[in-house]
C-alpha cells in the first residue's frame, strides 16, 4: 500500500508540470493577472457606457484588478463585438452586451463574428424600455398626434437612434411600421448627441433609454410620448406605454456580460459570481434601477439561451416588418 501511495504521488508531481502547460488551466488559476478591459460598442454618456462603469467600480474591488471601461464606437456595437470576439479567451477582455448584438444578427446579412458561438456569456446585468421622446416645446402632444403627423408627411419626420441595426434603430422602424407610417432614420454613434440634436430641432424624435432621456425628461426639456414596455415602467410612471396608442407594440432591452469563446470556465463562473454579488449590493442595485433598467442576472447557460431566442425573435420582427437588411 504504501508503494502505491508513493506511486501516485510520483505520478502527480510528473502531471503537474503538463496540467498547468494545457492552455487555459494556468492562466485560470492565476486570473486575474493584469487589469481588465471592459469594452462596449456606444458613446461617452449613453447607456452602454453608463452602465459599464457602474457595475466596474465593484467587480473591480472584488477582482482585485481595475476593470478599465473602453468604447469602441460604431456600426451599433459590431466593432466592439469584432474586437472581443478576436480576443485572447484569457478572461482579461470582456465586453457589456446590448440588446442591438442581437439586433444586428437579423438586421446584417453578414457579420465578422458569430453572434452567438463567437462568446463565452456570464450573465444579463439588466432589462429595460426605451422611451419615444421629442421636444417639450414642440408641436407633437402624445404618439397618436405624431402618427397622425407622420401620415400627413410621409418620411417628413426624423427619428434618432444610436446607430444602423441597433436596437434603438429596429424599435423605431417597427413602431412606423405597426402604426402604418414612414419615419426616417438618423443614426448617431451613441451618447448625447441625439438628445442635443433634438433639442436644436435637428431632429424631430429620439428613441432611447431612460438613461438618455430620463434627466430631460425630469427638467422638462423633453416630452416622454411613450415607453416601450408592455405596461408602465416604474421610473416613469406617468409615461403611458407604447401600446396605447398602437396594440400589441412591445420592446423591452437589455444588457449583459460577455467573454471571447473559450474563456476558461472556471473564469467564467467566477465572473457570473462577483457580478451576481455586485448587483446584490444596494448601491449598485439603487444606481441601476435609477437609471430605468430591472437588474436581473442570471446564469451563463441561461444568458446563451436568451441570446439565442432574442437573435430568432428580431429575425423574424425585420422578415413581418419588411425591413431591408444591410
Amino acid at each position: 500500500m504504501q508503494k502505491i501511495r508513493r506511486g501516485l504521488v510520483v505520478a502527480f508531481l510528473l502531471a503537474a508540470p503538463l496540467l498547468t502547460s494545457i492552455p487555459g488551466v494556468a492562466g485560470a488559476q492565476s486570473w486575474p493577472e493584469r487589469p481588465i478591459q471592459l469594452v462596449h460598442g456606444f458613446g461617452a454618456g449613453g447607456n452602454a457606457d453608463v452602465i459599464a462603469r457602474v457595475i466596474a467600480a465593484p467587480l473591480s474591488e472584488a477582482l482585485g484588478k481595475p476593470v478599465v471601461v473602453e468604447a469602441r464606437t460604431g456600426a451599433g456595437g459590431n466593432i466592439a463585438s469584432e474586437y472581443v470576439a478576436r480576443a485572447a479567451p484569457d478572461g482579461h477582455t470582456l465586453i457589456l452586451l446590448t440588446g442591438g448584438h442581437a439586433v444586428s444578427a437579423a438586421m446584417y446579412r453578414s457579420l465578422r463574428f458569430d453572434p452567438v458561438e463567437d462568446f463565452s456569456f456570464v450573465s444579463l446585468v439588466s432589462v429595460f424600455p426605451f422611451v419615444v421622446a421629442t421636444r417639450a416645446d414642440g408641436p407633437v402632444q402624445d404618439l397618436s398626434a405624431l402618427i397622425a403627423a407622420a401620415r400627413r408627411d410621409p418620411g417628413g419626420l426624423t427619428f434618432s437612434s444610436v446607430g444602423v441595426g441597433s436596437t434603438q434603430h429596429l424599435t423605431g422602424e417597427l413602431l412606423a411600421q405597426m402604426a402604418g407610417v414612414r419615419l426616417t432614420h438618423v443614426p448617431y454613434r451613441g451618447g448625447t448627441q441625439p438628445l442635443t440634436d433634438l433639442l436644436s430641432g435637428r431632429i424631430d424624435v429620439m428613441v432611447d433609454s431612460v438613461t438618455v432621456t430620463g434627466a430631460a425628461i425630469a427638467a422638462g426639456k423633453l416630452r416622454a410620448l411613450g415607453i416601450t414596455s408592455a405596461g408602465s415602467w416604474p421610473a416613469l410612471p406617468e409615461v403611458p406605454p407604447v401600446a396605447v396608442a398602437v396594440p400589441g407594440f412591445e420592446v423591452v432591452s437589455w444588457v449583459g456580460l460577455a467573454a471571447p469563446a473559450r474563456t476558461p470556465a472556471t473564469v467564467v463562473d467566477r465572473l457570473n459570481r462577483e457580478l451576481r454579488s455586485a448587483l446584490s449590493q444596494p448601491a449598485v442595485r439603487e444606481r441601476l434601477e435609477g437609471l430605468g433598467t430591472q437588474v436581473s442576472p442570471d446564469s451563463p447557460e441561461e444568458m446563451r439561451r436568451f441570446v439565442s431566442a432574442e437573435v430568432t425573435r428580431w429575425k423574424e420582427v425585420v422578415a413581418r416588418a419588411g425591413i431591408e437588411r444591410q
